[in-house]
């Protein structure tokens, strides 16, 4: 309150009860308010007020005033679960008594709260305040939302081998809508696996590999906590096989679909057909003609990467061939079936350039007779490439991929099934040129190979 009497103005004074220095501030005769900046939040001040006119300064005028204390900072919840959470803050610059969760009360020198009793897919919104005796800070907030609640437990692996594993758990007692799988080896994978399965086969592992899993039930676009289980694969002699006689060497006896490495570990991996039975086996297949399910009349970039189901019909894939005929020397087997009927030709010698991908082949025997000789440094051409024709546009005129000359003996990829015009699947020296061979596999092993006895 201003005094009666005429003054030219105030100075206000105010003091950190504790250790603080005085700051003063003057003001004009007109004011009779003032704010003060900088003060340190929780704490007491002691603030006088004198007039001053001219020189001459009146009795001070006292009192003590209190800051609100500031409230934590950085406030966040950690480790949700379904009915759990952690709230962590930064604590309050001042000296607080005690912070406030909504209607539960922390100590002032906690900087966190495990919160229970929550229920699951459930978004909570927290506030915490400090408070200093009677005093109280504004509110920090936060929201975060629970898991689902119940999740699936008793995570484990069986049937373990150097590439395989079965996982299996127990299901949460609530339907749910699908379970989220985890694990790593060099990069995380994840897998989503329906809601109303209790397991999962695990395929393509790497060999004496140690595997961490994690499993985790979704519903309503919520998760539960996860459970996991380790497990280590077995060993092999291979475990990263350049061709299918490495894969024999490991102990697979069974001809199937199998992943071979024919650039090492660190290459690409390629999907491939082995066959481990005809002559020892040890064979990898790359071309299958059984049904006629598969369009062999196709353009050069399709050649070169491969097509089709190497469980049916296919080709794997030029870049694929040279590949492995460039890792060791090769010999080539190419079977033919027609019914009841079978036959072969065997090559010692069997190699894919890269340039142009210019086959190489000699050393035969076999039942078949000899019909691939004839294609020996031959650059390969497709409906859209051909670059050495003779008379004729050989890929467009027989229908087909091929090692063409002028044009064919064999025409293993022509059309299947068509018997006329010489467009079929034709091996000259066995069934002559109208007649289109029903099966054939064209398949590749290290020449120096010698396959192990089997007992």
């Amino acid at each position: 309150t201003k005094p009666k009497s005429n003054v030219s103005g105030f100075k206000v004074t105010y003091t950190h009860a504790e250790d603080g220095e005085p700051v003063s501030v003057s003001l004009d005769s007109k004011d009779s308010t003032v704010g003060l900046s900088k003060l340190s939040p929780g704490s007491s001040y002691e603030v006088t007020v004198i007039s001053t006119l001219g020189l001459d300064e009146s009795d001070p005028v006292k009192d003590f005033v209190m800051t609100l204390p500031d409230p934590p900072t950085h406030l966040r919840a950690v480790n949700v679960t379904d009915s759990t959470a952690l709230l962590l803050w930064r604590p309050a610059l001042a000296a607080v008594d005690k912070y406030s969760i909504v209607k539960v009360t922390v100590s002032g020198n906690a900087a966190e709260q495990q919160l229970g009793g929550l229920e699951g897919s459930t978004t909570y919104t927290v506030t915490v305040t400090s408070q200093l005796g009677s005093q109280e800070s504004l509110p920090a907030t936060t929201s975060f939302t629970t898991t689902v609640g119940e999740g699936p437990q008793d995570l484990q692996a069986s049937n373990v081998t150097p590439r395989t594993a079965t996982l299996s758990w127990k299901p949460p007692s609530k339907p749910v809508g699908n379970y989220r799988l985890n694990f790593r080896l060099y990069l995380r994978q994840e897998v989503i696996v329906d809601g109303s399965l209790t397991q999962y086969n695990l395929t393509r592992l790497h060999p004496g590999s140690t595997y961490t899993l994690q499993l985790q039930a979704e519903e309503g676009g919520q998760y539960t906590s996860a459970i996991s289980t380790e497990f280590t694969t077995g060993t092999l002699r291979y475990p990263f096989p350049t061709d299918c006689s490495q894969e024999l060497l490991n102990g697979i006896m069974t001809s199937g679909e199998a992943e071979i490495f024919p650039q090492g570990r660190h290459g690409t991996p390629v999907t491939v057909s082995c066959d481990m039975e005809t002559d020892g086996g040890g064979w990898t297949v790359f071309q299958r003609r059984k049904d006629g399910s598969e369009n062999f009349f196709r353009r050069w970039n399709e050649y070169i990467e491969g097509f089709g189901d190497v469980n049916g019909e296919f080709w794997l894939g030029l870049a694929s061939i040279h590949n492995l005929t460039a890792m060791s020397r090769m010999s080539l087997r190419v079977d033919l079936r027609d019914g009841d009927e079978s036959v072969f030709a065997q090559y010692s010698m069997f190699e894919v350039a890269k340039r142009n991908y210019k086959l190489t082949v000699g050393g035969y025997s076999g039942t078949a007779g000899d019909s691939l000789s004839y294609h020996n440094n031959r650059i390969f051409s497709t409906k859209d490439r051909d670059l050495a024709p003779f008379i004729t546009r050989c890929a467009m005129s027989y229908r087909g991929g091929w090692w063409y000359k002028n044009c064919h003996e064999a025409n293993l990829n022509g059309l299947y099934g068509v018997n006329t015009k010489h467009q079929g699947v034709i091996w000259t020296t066995w069934k002559g040129k109208d007649f289109s061979v029903p099966f054939t596999e064209m398949k590749m092993r290290p020449a120096a190979f010698r396959p192990p006895s089997r007992g």
